[in-house]
C-alpha cells in the first residue's frame, strides 16, 4: 500500500498561481512508521493541488523530505479529499464557506432529514432536498451546484493524473477547460498543445499512445507535423521548410513512413486552420510567414518614402569634430549623413571600426538639426539593443536612456505578447538599433509593428557574427537585398601599434589569417596546450589573472560547448572554487547538482522585463536567505546595481557565469576574454563562432588550446545556410509599388 498521511488541512503558508502549495496539516492517521510520533501534531507539506479548503480532511500520498534548513516536511505526489461521514462532519461541511448562504441550522435540518448519506443522495438526485423543511429552490440549486462542482474538479484532476499528467499539468489543463476537460480530451487530446501553456507534443503524445490512441489518426499527424516544423525551424534557424524534410521528420518521429495521402491531408487542414502557410514550395509556420511579410511591407514603405534634405549638415559635422576633437573618416561621415537623411539605413562593420562613435554623432546631429532640447530629444529618440549589456553601452556612449527591445515593446512574459504594437505604437521618430545580427525574424517584425510610419530607422550590426538564435537571418538578408543604403565600415579606428585584437578579427573575417596569431602581443596571447591539459591550464591562468588584480567582473571566459570535461558546465564547477571558494561567511544553497554561493558570478537565461533583466545579463549573487515560516529559499542577484530577488521556482532562470557560451556572449564586451579552443569542440568550431568570441574582447584576449583546432575553426565556413525568403519578399513588394 502507498505511504499516506490523513489529516485536516489548517492553512496555506504559500500558494503560487500554478497551484503549488506549502501548507500545514494536522495529522490524524498515517501508515508511515517514521511519522507515528506526528499523529495529532501539525506538519508542513508541499505539492500541487487543485483546491484545498481549510478544516477539511485529506489523504495525502507522498514521502518524507528534509529541508536543508527547516528539516522535516512531507512532499505530496497525490491527494484526495475525504468526505465527512458522520453527522457533525457533514453539518460542518454544509455550513462552511463553500456553500454560500447555508448556515448551521439549515445544515442540521438537511442531515436530520436525509441522514449521514445526505451528500451522496443529493448528488444522485437533488429533488431529495425538497423533503427538507423551509428550504428554498435557490438554496437547493446552490447546494447541488456547489457539490457537483466540488466533486467534479477532484474527479477530473484524478483522471488526468491517472492518464499520466503531473499534478501541475493536470491543474493547468483543468483550469483551462473546467467541466469540459474530459470531453475535449476524449475528442482530441492533442488540442492541449495549443490551449495549455508548458505542455508539449511529446508529453501529450506519450499519454495518448498509452490510452491506445490510433497511431495514425489525423489529429496526431497534424500535431506531430506542427511539432516537427517548430523543432526544425528552431534547430536550423529557417523561416520556412521543404515538404520533404517535414515528411521525413514526421516519419522519423513516428518510427514509420506514413501514408502520403494522410500526411497531405494533415498539411492541408493545418493550412486551412491558419497554423501553417503553404507558399509555392515553401512551408511556413503561419506566424513566421506573417513576420516575413510584415518586415518586407514595412521596410518597403520606408524605402519608398521621401527622404529628408539637410543643407547645413556638413557644417554641423565639422563643428562636432571640433567639439570632440575628432576627425570622422569618409565612411563614417557617409554613415552619419545617410542615417539622418534616409528613412532606413544599415551601418555594418567589425570591432574597432567606429560604430559606437557614429551612433553618438547621429544623436548629437539629430538634436542640432531639429533644435531639440534634451527633453525633446529623449521623447523623439529611442536607442535599442537585443541585450541589456548592449543597451547599457549605448547609454554610456550617448549619455541618454537606452533600452532592450523587449522592454521598449513592453513585453508581457505571461502572455508572450508585446503591449507596444500596431494598435498601440510608440511615437519615437529616430530609432537606432544596435547588435542587429542577434535579432530574429519574430523580434524584428514585433519591433516594426510597434513603430509608426513616421520614423528614421538606423540598424547597426556586424553580419559576420553569429546569426540570431531564433529563425531568420534578418541583417544579412536586408544587406543582400540591395534595396537599403548600407555603409560598411572597413577602417580600423580602435587600433594603435600595440593593438592586435581588431587586426585578428579582420583577418578571420577576410580569410587572411597568418602565423602572427601565435605570437604574443601587448593585448593578445595564444597559449598552446593539448586537449587533456586545457582545464588545469585554465585554472592556472585564472589564478594568475586574479593575482594581477582582475576579478570576475572584468574577465570573462567563454567556450563553444556545454558538455564534456572541457565543457561549460564542468568548467563552471571547477572555476567556482577558484574565483569564489567556500567560506563560512558565505551562505550556500544546493539546487539539483549545483551549489550556489554568495559572491558567485551568474548568467541570466531568460528575458524578464518586469525586473529589467534580460537573457545574457551577468550578475553576482549578493544574498542567499530563507524567508518566512516555510523557510523558502531566496537568492538576490546584483546586475550592475539592479538587484533582483529569485524564489525557488525561478532558480531555473539563471546559471553560473564564470564561463559562458560564445553564443550567450553576443551583445556584450569584456575587458579581458579567455577562450579555450580544442579538438573536443570540433563540431562547434566554425568561422562565425570564432570571430564572435574574438570580438567580445575589449582590451585583452587570451586563447588557450590547440593551434590546429583554432585554424580549423577559422577556415570552416560550413555553417548551415538558413532558408529565408525575406530578400525575395522585399524585392517583390518593391515591384508592386
Amino acid at each position: 500500500m502507498q505511504d499516506y498521511v490523513k489529516g485536516i488541512f489548517k492553512h496555506a503558508i504559500f500558494k503560487s498561481d500554478k497551484g503549488y502549495v506549502i501548507g500545514l496539516l494536522k495529522v490524524v492517521e498515517t501508515n508511515i512508521i517514521e511519522m507515528q510520533d506526528y499523529v495529532n501534531k501539525v506538519i508542513t507539506f508541499t505539492g500541487y493541488f487543485a483546491e484545498l479548503n481549510e478544516n477539511e480532511k485529506y489523504i495525502m500520498y507522498g514521502e518524507i523530505t528534509n529541508h536543508p534548513k527547516y528539516g522535516f516536511q512531507y512532499s505530496v505526489k497525490e491527494s484526495e479529499r475525504i468526505k465527512p461521514e458522520d453527522k457533525d462532519g457533514i453539518v460542518e461541511f454544509l455550513s462552511s464557506n463553500l456553500f454560500k448562504g447555508i448556515g448551521e441550522k439549515l445544515a442540521i435540518r438537511i442531515v436530520d432529514t436525509l441522514g449521514v448519506d445526505a451528500l451522496n443522495l443529493i448528488l444522485k438526485d437533488k429533488t431529495c432536498l425538497y423533503n427538507v423543511p423551509k428550504l428554498s429552490e435557490d438554496k437547493i440549486n446552490i447546494i447541488y451546484d456547489t457539490l457537483v462542482k466540488y466533486e467534479e474538479s477532484h474527479e477530473i484532476i484524478v483522471k488526468l493524473t491517472e492518464l499520466g499528467f503531473t499534478m501541475k499539468d493536470a491543474l493547468n489543463i483543468y483550469n483551462t477547460y473546467k467541466s469540459n476537460t474530459m470531453r475535449i480530451i476524449e475528442n482530441n487530446i492533442y488540442r492541449i498543445i495549443d490551449d495549455v501553456d508548458d505542455i508539449n507534443f511529446a508529453k501529450v503524445d506519450e499519454i495518448a499512445l498509452k490510452s491506445e490512441e490510433d497511431k495514425y489518426n489525423l489529429n496526431r499527424i497534424k500535431a506531430c507535423t506542427l511539432y516537427i516544423m517548430k523543432e526544425l525551424s528552431f534547430k536550423k534557424g529557417d523561416t520556412y521548410l521543404s515538404y520533404s524534410e517535414i515528411y521525413e521528420g514526421v516519419s522519423y518521429y513516428l518510427k514509420n513512413e506514413i501514408d502520403s495521402d494522410i500526411f497531405d491531408n494533415a498539411i492541408s487542414e493545418l493550412d486551412g486552420e491558419f497554423k501553417i502557410k503553404i507558399d509555392d514550395d515553401r512551408y511556413y509556420i503561419y506566424e513566421d510567414y506573417e513576420d516575413e511579410e510584415y518586415i518586407a511591407s514595412k521596410l518597403n514603405f520606408l524605402i519608398n518614402k521621401d527622404i529628408s534634405e539637410y543643407k547645413n549638415i556638413d557644417v554641423l559635422i565639422n563643428e562636432l569634430e571640433g567639439k570632440y576633437n575628432i576627425t570622422y573618416g569618409d565612411k563614417q561621415k557617409e554613415a552619419i549623413i545617410k542615417s539622418l537623411q534616409n528613412n532606413i539605413t544599415i551601418i555594418t562593420g567589425g570591432p574597432g571600426t567606429g560604430k559606437t562613435t557614429i551612433i553618438k554623432a547621429i544623436v548629437e546631429l539629430y538634436k542640432l538639426l531639429n533644435k531639440y532640447s534634451e527633453k525633446d530629444l529623449i521623447n523623439k529618440l529611442s536607442l535599442l539593443a537585443p541585450t541589456g549589456r548592449a543597451s547599457k553601452r549605448m547609454s554610456e556612449a550617448t549619455l541618454l536612456p537606452a533600452s532592450t527591445i523587449h522592454r521598449f515593446l513592453k513585453w508581457n512574459k505571461d502572455t508572450d505578447e508585446f503591449m507596444i504594437n500596431e494598435y498601440n505604437p510608440d511615437y519615437s521618430n529616430l530609432i537606432i538599433v544596435d547588435e542587429v545580427s542577434m535579432i530574429d525574424s519574430r523580434l524584428m517584425s514585433s519591433l516594426l509593428r510597434g513603430l509608426t510610419n513616421n520614423i528614421k530607422l538606423v540598424l547597426v550590426g556586424d553580419y559576420n557574427q553569429l546569426p540570431s538564435v531564433g529563425a531568420g537571418n534578418v541583417l544579412k538578408d536586408l544587406i543582400e537585398s540591395d534595396l537599403i543604403d548600407v555603409v560598411e565600415l572597413d577602417l580600423l579606428y580602435r587600433q594603435d601599434e600595440y593593438s592586435y585584437i581588431p587586426v585578428l578579427a579582420n583577418e578571420i573575417k577576410n580569410d587572411t589569417l597568418n602565423e602572427d596569431f601565435l605570437k604574443e602581443k601587448e593585448d593578445y596571447k595564444f597559449l598552446e596546450c593539448p586537449n587533456d591539459l586545457i582545464l588545469p591550464s585554465l585554472v592556472n591562468i585564472v589564478k594568475k589573472v586574479i593575482s594581477k588584480g582582475y576579478d570576475y567582473k572584468r574577465v570573462q571566459i567563454m567556450a563553444p560547448m556545454y558538455a564534456g570535461v572541457n565543457g561549460i558546465d564542468n568548467i563552471n564547477k571547477v572555476l567556482q572554487d577558484v574565483f569564489n571558494p567556500s567560506d563560512l561567511k558565505k551562505r550556500e544553497i544546493k539546487y539539483g547538482d549545483i551549489i550556489y554561493r554568495e559572491n558567485d558570478k551568474v548568467l541570466q537565461l531568460v528575458n524578464d522585463p518586469d525586473n529589467n533583466v534580460f537573457n545574457g545579463d551577468i550578475g553576482v549573487i549578493k544574498e542567499i536567505n530563507y524567508k518566512g515560516k516555510s523557510g523558502k529559499p531566496e537568492i538576490t542577484i546584483d546586475y550592475d546595481g539592479n538587484k533582483v530577488t529569485y524564489t525557488l521556482k525561478d532558480f531555473v532562470n539563471f546559471k553560473h557565469g564564470f564561463i559562458i557560451s560564445i553564443h550567450k556572449s553576443q551583445g556584450s564586451e569584456f575587458e579581458l576574454v579567455i577562450m579555450p579552443i580544442s579538438s573536443s569542440y570540433k563540431r562547434m568550431l566554425y568561422k562565425k563562432l570564432i570571430y564572435t568570441g574574438v570580438t567580445r574582447a575589449k582590451k585583452r584576449l587570451i586563447i588557450l588550446g590547440e593551434a590546429m583546432s583554432f585554424m580549423y575553426g577559422v577556415r570552416n565556413n560550413s555553417e548551415i545556410t538558413r532558408k529565408t525568403n525575406l530578400i525575395e519578399r522585399l524585392q517583390n513588394n518593391l515591384n508592386k509599388n
